[in-house]
């Protein structure tokens, strides 16, 4: 039997109602929630509430952190009540009124769940479509290339063939030549023979230099050497150090589309842009700003920079995890769990191209946690830094350190 929460408390204004529910070091949350009914459970306490005025349960919302949960109802009506809940509805009435409440928690998170599964089948059609439309660039270009390059070779074979041509037709031509020359020279010899006359040395050498004007031009003639070369053939270097795996595809591709969107996303409607300079309108140029200011000390210039950067682009997480790193110098331990979790939020879908910023986050969300002497949670974030890289060994000694500690106050 569940034991009921008493030490609740409740604030109001003329439109919202808080109520405060420590959580006594429980893990698990459960929160139903409708327009009459509120359920807060985690075992083995439990505490309900039924309003003494109906509620927005749309414009309604839950925060749990530091082991408190606030739970914030927006009144219909701008009223001040005099009493948080009514408990005079007979045991019949409340059961009625709780199976409404689970009923419509049900179609609520069914409603969800088909939203999420719509939203991610779009999503696949859409990266689908995307990377069709690439591929078919790709093969166009590819095919311009190999037009070109075949147009290319064709015009160099016809003037190679012309040029064989034209070499095969001066070829010819002083052969013919050389054998016009032969029978006049021939015929001059054999005249001079019969008149007794000794020319037929001179013909002799005259149709050795002939020969010899043959050689050389022939030579002369002939193709050059194929120069010898290298063909270098580059790859498209992968994002990812670890080898694709099927299974990881979907998970690969959103990470890279999240940050490519995040470097498009910049805030104009700042109002002090137009005071700063232009690498001061960089998110990424602050972000290194605040790096140096980190670095060297100067944690309230850090944080300066990581706000103005994250006031210019909220979708970089590592903004959000360096400016958890200035609040735990500062010990705004509280901000730090706020921006640590941000940071993680936006560290979606986990990849190993993540996995290093993934782990510096839990780290950093871990130290707040055991700040504020919350070590059980802060153990169960140094445990998932440690899943995700569990060769290190200074989480590994911090780690150890917060079970002795834990040890230490239950012996």
């Amino acid at each position: 039997m569940p034991l009921l929460v008493t030490d609740h408390t409740w604030t109001q204004t003329l439109s919202t109602v808080f109520i405060s529910v420590p959580l006594k070091g429980a893990k698990k949350v459960d929160i139903v929630s409708s327009d009459e009914y509120l359920k807060v459970h985690f075992p083995p306490f439990l505490l309900e509430v039924f309003p003494s005025e109906l509620v927005d349960d749309d414009q309604s919302s839950a925060k749990i952190g530091n082991g408190v949960a606030v739970i914030s109802l927006s009144k219909r009506t701008n009223k001040l009540w005099e009493h948080l809940a009514i408990s005079t509805y007979d045991k019949e009435t409340k059961r009625e009124i709780r199976a409404r409440a689970l009923s419509k928690m049900q179609e609520k998170l069914a409603a969800e769940a088909k939203n999420r599964s719509e939203k991610k089948h779009n999503d696949k059609k859409y990266t689908l479509k995307t990377m069709m439309n690439i591929e078919s660039e790709e093969q166009e270009r590819i095919q311009k290339m190999k037009d070109a390059e075949r147009e290319r070779t064709t015009v160099e074979i016809k003037a190679w063939h012309l040029k064989e041509t034209k070499k095969a037709e001066e070829e010819t031509r002083l052969k013919l030549q050389s054998q016009t020359n032969n029978s006049k020279e021939g015929k001059a010899v054999k005249q001079n023979c019969e008149n007794g006359g000794s020319g037929g040395i001179n013909v002799k050498f005259e149709t050795r230099n002939v020969s010899k004007v043959e050689r050389k031009i022939k030579q002369k003639d002939l193709p050059a050497p194929r120069v010898p070369g290298n063909i270098e053939v580059s790859f498209t270097p992968r994002v990812f150090p670890t080898a694709l795996r099927e299974s990881r595809v979907e998970e690969e591709e959103e990470w890279l589309k999240k940050q490519a969107e995040a470097r498009r996303v910049i805030n104009a409607d700042i109002e002090e842009l137009k005071y700063l300079r232009e690498e001061e309108k960089n998110p990424d140029w602050l972000k290194e700003k605040g790096n140096e200011c980190f670095a060297a000390g100067d944690y309230l210039s850090a944080l300066n920079a990581y706000n103005l950067a994250i006031r210019l682009n909220r979708k970089i997480p590592a903004l959000f995890s360096n400016r958890a790193a200035c609040h735990l110098k500062l010990r705004n331990f509280h901000k730090a769990i706020e921006d640590s979790s941000q940071a993680l939020e936006l560290l979606t879908p986990a990849v190993s191209a993540n996995a290093a910023a993934r782990a510096r986050a839990h780290v950093r969300r871990g130290s707040a946690f055991c700040q504020l002497q919350l070590y059980a949670e802060g153990l169960q974030e140094y445990q998932t830094a440690l899943k995700i890289d569990p060769n290190n060994e200074g989480v590994q000694a911090d780690a150890q350190k917060i079970r002795d500690i834990i040890q230490g106050s239950t012996e």
